[in-house]
Order: C-alpha cells, then structure tokens, then sequence
C-alpha cells in the first residue's frame, strides 16, 4: 500500500490485478454494505458466479523478456542450498511433495483425470491417516505460492462437471473448497486484527491458559496420545498432513482438552505447514477453538477413537511413532493401558520410550467444555465487549479452581496411601 501511494504521489500509475482469489474481496465486502459477510452461504449468495468465468482463461505461456545490456555486472545463477548456509544440515525424512509450477500443473492433471473421484469427492469425508496416498489434491501448498492459479483450478473442475451426470455441490464439492478459501480471505481483508484475540471482533474473548510445558508437549510430539503425536511428527516431517488431522490437533491444544490459546496453535502452523496461508491459517484456528464461525463447543474430537475408526491396525501411528511399531492393536491408541508384559514385549515402556500423556481426556474435556461455557456466557452478557480486567478475572478464577482440584486430588492420593499402610 505505501508503495502504490508514493508511485501515485510520484505521478506513476499502478497497476493491482486481483488474481490470486476467485473473486475480489474488497468487492465482495461492498456488496454486503462494507462488512464481510461472516457465514459460508451468505458469501456464496454474495459471490454468485466469477465474472472471468464466462469466457476460458488463456492458458498459452508467455516467454520472459530477454535480458538487456548488463554492462559490466555478471548473471548470478540460482545459488545452491548449500551455498545459502545449509550445508551439513540433515533431514529425518523428505517431504514427499516437490515445489514448482510444473509439478502443481502435473498434479493437477493427476487430480482430474479421475473425473469420477473429482465428481464424488465430498468434505469433510477422506481418510486422515492415508499417508502413502493422501485423500485429498494436495494442492493446497500450489495454490499458497502461486504454483497454481486457483482459477485455472476453478476452470478444470467445471470443465468435469459439464462432462459428468452428476457432483458434488459447495461446501463439500471441490470447487466448494476453492470457495472456502475465497471465504476466508474475504473475512480476512475485511476484519481488522484478524489473526488476533483481542480487538477482534469477530472473536470471542477467552481466557486461554499460557501453559508452556503443555504446548511444548504438543509442539514436540510428546502429548502420550500417539494419534496426536503421530500427527505433529508428519508436521514437522513432511509439512503437511490432511485436513481432518488438523482439525484434530487443532482441538486437542485448545477447546478439546489442553485450553491452551489457538494464537500458541496458528504459529507453530505458521511456522511449519508447506501450505500455510495467512487468511486460511487464522480462520480454520478461529473455526477450530470455537472462538468464531463455528461455536458448538461441546462437539470434540477424541484423541483416541477418532483415528481408531480410520486405521484401527494402527499403520498410520506406527510409521510415524516407530517407538509404537509393535504395540499390538488393541493398544496402540492407549498405550498406557497395555499390561507392563505387553509393553516390554513391544519394546516400548509407557513413561520411558513414549510419554505417558500429558492430560486425562476425559475430565480435561469436561474442564474445557466448562471453562468455555462460562467465557460463552460472559461475552454474551457483555455483548461481545470483554475487557482485558474481565478476562484476567475469569482466568484467575480458572487458576483458583484448578489448584482446590490439584489440592484434593493430593489430598485423596496421600490418605489412599496411608491407607494401604495402615
């Protein structure tokens, strides 16, 4: 913006084509009377049809210009990694996915000559744990850098549309994840401090805790439930890892059982996901912790019987967490409760090789599911205007609650030991 200002200033026409989004958001927000519509299906009736889509996209390559006179100055090559101070540097495992316009074009065509999955293909369904064959396009990382022009994309889905008998709509159709992301960035471009708690408003106001041990803990893959962890482990890895996996990490660190605040979340996505995309990073952590777009709180992923439903040989945990590879099923989603004999035998002692977990699911979603209904009830009563004092007693509140937990709790385990003494 400070640059097209000092061009204009400076009497130099500017030229901004929007070309990354299927629409332009800034039309979109004047549509609905300056604001961004905050609702998927508002958007769409906003949105309607692209203009550009009436007439085919030209797909025709443009040469680069050559280069002129360079005087005395050399043409640098394109440096090594090596010679950008990575040298010596090793990699556990390389990220299957190669960067590239010609290999998103390749995908692509990949992606769309099965014209059948293209016309079934259905969000939110797909298996999380396919990891030797992700369920999904992949896509995603193309799009974030300008690989692929998401109206190219747009083109060839309706290109297969008009070739089939019948698909999938938005939300859950292909084309409907493209407009998703047209949602996000809408609401983006048009919220101020977005990617923020506070002085957003569109987010509701929670004391989250700044617990540090149990973000690194989730951070680091060592959270003791080997479905979450497996899932950091393929992050760290690999970069990317499916949607639903996301979602449940994503719940997990914050509303689901570790209360711990989604900004913590969004940073260590940001930092980590080939794909990582501002608007669609903060929305989809927004979404996920139940502080915007989405607010049924008491709706949570299971660290446990989620993943078990998709894999329950457990192969997705095993080549990710090769400390669990020869837990036997009926164990490899609970470690903990497997017999010690079990455990020496797969070579794997809970506490020792693979962290007992971090949290107890089941009384720290209670916790959370309550702590968030009393910040529910106070953004309501305050219409949304929660002061940083509001919040600091709130939180203070929390913390006092835990420690009369954690008192009892002691209390409890020293008379169950004097008992067994006695």
């Amino acid at each position: 913006m400070k640059v097209k200002d000092y061009a204009s200033t400076a009497g130099i026409e500017v030229f901004s084509p929007v070309s990354h989004t299927l629409f332009n958001p800034a039309d979109i927000i004047q549509k609905n009377g300056g604001k961004p519509p905050l609702t998927y299906q508002s958007f769409l009736k906003l949105a309607g049809q692209p203009l550009w889509a009436s007439s085919p996209l030209p797909v025709s390559l443009s040469s680069l210009p050559p280069v002129g006179d360079v005087g005395y100055f050399e043409i640098s090559e394109v440096p090594t990694v090596e010679e950008l101070g990575y040298k010596g540097y090793g990699q556990e495992e390389l990220s299957p996915f190669r960067g590239g316009e010609s290999e998103a074009l390749k995908k692509l065509r990949e992606s769309i000559s099965d014209k059948e999955w293209v016309a079934n293909f259905e969000k939110p369904k797909g298996d999380p744990s396919a990891y030797l064959k992700p369920a999904t396009t992949v896509l995603s990382p193309y799009l974030k850098f300008g690989c692929l022009s998401s109206r190219y994309f747009y083109q060839c889905l309706t290109d297969v549309y008009q070739n089939v008998k019948k698909h999938t709509s938005p939300p859950v159709s292909l084309v409907g994840q493209l407009l998703w992301r047209d949602f996000f960035y809408t609401v983006a471009f048009g919220t101020p401090n977005f990617d923020r708690m506070k002085g957003n408003r569109i987010c509701k106001q929670i004391p989250w805790s700044n617990d540090d041990e149990l973000l690194a803990a989730w951070r680091e893959a060592r959270t003791g439930y080997p479905w979450i962890d497996a899932i950091m482990v393929q992050l760290r890895k690999w970069g990317w890892m499916h949607h639903l996996a996301r979602h449940c990490v994503a719940c997990f660190l914050t509303r689901g059982d570790m209360f711990v605040h989604w900004e913590k979340g969004r940073d260590v996505f940001d930092r980590l996901l080939i794909d990582s995309d501002w608007a669609i990073n903060n929305g989809n952590w927004l979404w996920l912790s139940c502080s915007s777009f989405f607010y049924q709180y008491n709706r949570i992923y299971s660290p446990v019987s989620f993943g078990k439903k998709y894999d329950p040989n457990g192969n997705y945990i095993r080549h990710f967490l090769p400390v669990l590879k020869d837990m036997p099923k009926e164990y490899i989603y609970e470690p903990w409760t497997a017999p010690l004999t079990i455990q020496t035998r797969a070579k794997c002692i809970i506490g020792r090789d693979y962290p007992a977990p971090v949290v107890s699911h089941d009384s720290a979603s209670k916790e959370c599911k309550r702590k968030l209904g009393e910040a529910y009830a106070l953004n309501q009563k305050l219409n949304g205007q929660v002061s940083e004092d509001g919040l600091k007693n709130l939180r203070r509140k929390f913390e006092g609650e835990e420690n009369q937990e954690s008192g009892r709790r002691q209390k409890q385990k020293t008379l169950t030991g004097w008992l067994k003494d006695h």
